[in-house]
């Protein structure tokens, strides 16, 4: 029997990466932005005269090697891979710099899955999975499958795909029959 395959974003939906973001942003840029005052803007329209510096913070090569990861993913994730071949779809090529942290990170937070069930892409319409667990509405818009939005600040108002809001309510959405 062939089980449903599922595959997982990294940033801000395994990885918590507004947080870094934030505080990478204010320390550089002399800035005080706040999650809260993110909800629902990207900091890049909010601040569009310090783009430059947004961009230098990601393309340092070791910036995405110590985020945090959000509560219960790890656990979650494992048990998943009970029931689902789980990979992780992260569209790495919107910042080649980051390539080396990102797989460092997942071997580090995820021993337990194969390297050979990472992805790291560009747009994910060429996932061919059964489930996208993303925060980005371009990439679930994209992908030919079932996609479920991971609510993040920026996506909150964005419509039209099953939300969850934390790894307990994907261990709800996937696991509750298992």
């Amino acid at each position: 029997m062939t089980r449903e395959t599922i595959a997982i974003d990294m940033d801000e939906v395994l990885a918590d990466t507004l947080k870094k973001v934030i505080f990478k942003f204010n320390e550089e840029s002399g800035e005080t932005v706040t999650l809260e005052q993110l909800q629902g803007i990207k900091l890049r329209d909010m601040h569009p005269q310090h783009v430059d510096t947004l961009s230098q913070l990601l393309l340092d090569r070791e910036f995405f090697r110590d985020l945090e990861v959000f509560p219960d993913a790890v656990r979650v994730v494992k048990r998943l891979t009970e029931h689902y071949d789980v990979y992780i779809a992260t569209a790495a090529m919107d910042v080649p710099t980051s390539f080396d942290a990102k797989y460092e990170w997942l071997l580090e937070h995820f021993p337990f899955l194969d390297p050979q069930h990472f992805i790291f892409c560009g747009n994910k319409g060429i996932v061919g999975t059964d489930y996208l667990i993303d925060d980005n509405p371009k990439q679930l818009r994209a992908f030919k499958g079932k996609g479920i939005m991971y609510n993040a600040a920026h996506n909150i108002h964005e419509e039209g795909f099953d939300r969850v809001h934390s790894w307990q309510e994907v261990e709800a959405y996937f696991l509750n029959d298992k």
